[in-house]
């Protein structure tokens, strides 16, 4: 699954894993468009923040 950055890069969805030190915080893994990996916790992932004065999504599911 493809999603597209509030700010608006595209990042390939790769798995939800769980934090070591933690296991009950879920991450979103994720690579860039210059094959880079990154991890941010899912409830951030998905949140909706806001922009501008109006609710967006950080990441948008584009495929």
């Amino acid at each position: 699954m493809r999603y597209r950055h509030y700010k608006g890069g595209i990042y390939e969805y790769i798995c939800t894993a769980r934090l070591e030190s933690d296991p009950e915080t879920k991450m979103v893994i994720y690579r860039a468009a210059d094959n880079s990996i990154w991890a941010r916790k899912q409830e951030n992932f998905f949140e909706i923040i806001e922009i501008n004065g109006k609710p967006v999504q950080r990441f948008e599911l584009i495929e």
